[in-house]
């Protein structure tokens, strides 16, 4: 029996060093020498240094101002520690009357138009930083009106932010939000 597992025991622990220890140190060390920004979570830092958030996590926007994210069903909204999908399936009431209260919303604030699925609707992780194209430009409107702009300034920046699908064919076009509001503040001044 000791002739058996000793070699089970050795076996185990040489693994455990080599793919709990080695492997995830190499991999990072790697990601750190050829990809810092992103092996640091693509933080964005504002000019005094402070983080302000990362391209790869939706935060809420709710002033008239700004472009808004999609819904998040993570915790109370967009809270990381909670993320997770609304887990409602199509023929749920309380989506469907979700969805119809998003609707309304959008209606009031950004007038009549076709409404965008992801305008109404909550990514899987709830954390989702872009919109598709589509809801960026419903929104155009509303952020030129609360800033006192011309709608084609801010269709301007937004058709300038909008990233295509990755390496041409996986995903869709969308617009980070985050990095959209940051270009507005920047051109228009930041509202409060």
């Amino acid at each position: 029996m000791v002739n058996q597992l000793r070699p089970a025991v050795v076996m185990m622990a040489l693994f455990t060093l080599l793919l709990g220890l080695a492997y995830p140190l190499a991999v990072t060390g790697i990601a750190q020498a050829v990809f810092p920004d992103q092996a640091d979570g693509s933080l964005v830092r504002d000019a005094a240094g402070q983080v302000v958030g990362s391209v790869l996590i939706g935060q809420p926007f709710a002033g008239a101002a700004y472009l808004h994210p999609r819904p998040s069903a993570a915790g109370k909204g967009y809270d990381a520690a909670a993320s997770s999908g609304s887990n409602l399936g199509p023929l749920n009431p309380d989506l469907a009357a979700r969805v119809a209260e998003s609707a309304r919303a959008i209606r009031a604030e950004d007038g009549p138009g076709i409404i965008p699925a992801d305008a109404v609707t909550t990514s899987g992780s709830g954390l989702d930083p872009d919109v598709s194209p589509a809801y960026a430009r419903l929104q155009a409107a509303r952020i030129a009106r609360a800033r006192g702009v011309p709608v084609q300034q801010v269709q301007n920046i937004i058709e300038a932010h909008i990233e295509g699908a990755f390496l041409g064919f996986i995903g869709q076009p969308h617009v980070n939000v985050l990095m959209t509001n940051r270009a507005l503040d920047a051109r228009f001044g930041a509202e409060g």
